[in-house]
């Protein structure tokens, strides 16, 4: 298996949802402006062209400030950008021959049993959901806990009800970063606390 891309230095995902947000554009620059330095779009509802349109608008966004850029399951607008998050029983190969070596290339897991096909597949990470009750999914569940991010085969981000009141919980269990959608779509400006409380975190754990 080759050597997995290295995550982003700020392991914070956020993924996008036009729903919760009135102008999803200027809600990502205000969450870059807090210093999110990961985004991927998640608007696979829309017709390929509206999506084309906002990866135009977000992509500059995140090329300005160093930050990764990817998309939720197209390959296609995937080529344009850093990478792809593909969903629970994806083509980890198909996607990484398609976009090569270089590209970032993630999956949704729903059960910590999944995470190791996804390694073995593999994925450069993998989001673990739900961790906690989530408000933007709550037909999700039942909550895995934290717990269930302890001694993953590959780096997992935890996803579903993460926010500034648990985010350490998560890295102290051994989450490897975080995704995050309703929080930040709704108050953009979260990521600068998040971004504060996650490097507080890593400042304070031991060297592996």
């Amino acid at each position: 298996m080759s050597q997995r891309r290295p995550l982003p230095c700020l392991p914070l995902l956020l993924i996008t949802d036009r729903h919760q947000t009135d102008d999803l554009v200027a809600t990502v620059r205000a969450a870059v402006a807090a210093g999110c330095r990961w985004v991927s779009l998640r608007e696979k509802d829309l017709p390929l062209a509206d999506q084309q349109a906002l990866l135009d608008q977000l992509r500059p966004l995140l090329c300005a400030v160093g930050g990764v850029m990817m998309v939720h399951g197209n390959v296609d607008l995937a080529r344009q950008c850093r990478g792809l998050h593909l969903p629970a029983g994806g083509d980890v190969a198909a996607a990484r021959a398609a976009l090569g070596p270089q590209a970032l290339i993630g999956i949704s897991c729903h059960h910590p049993a999944e995470l190791k096909a996804a390694a073995a597949a593999g994925a450069d990470y993998a989001t673990l959901s739900p961790i906690f009750p989530s408000a933007s999914k709550p037909g999700y569940g039942p909550a895995l806990g934290p717990a269930a991010l302890a001694d993953a085969p590959l780096p997992v981000l935890a996803l579903g009800g993460v926010g500034p009141d648990n985010l350490a919980a998560c890295r102290k269990a051994g989450a490897a970063g975080a995704a995050l959608m309703g929080g930040p779509m709704r108050q953009p400006e979260q990521m600068a606390g998040l971004a504060t409380i996650w490097r507080g975190i890593d400042d304070k754990m031991p060297l592996a």
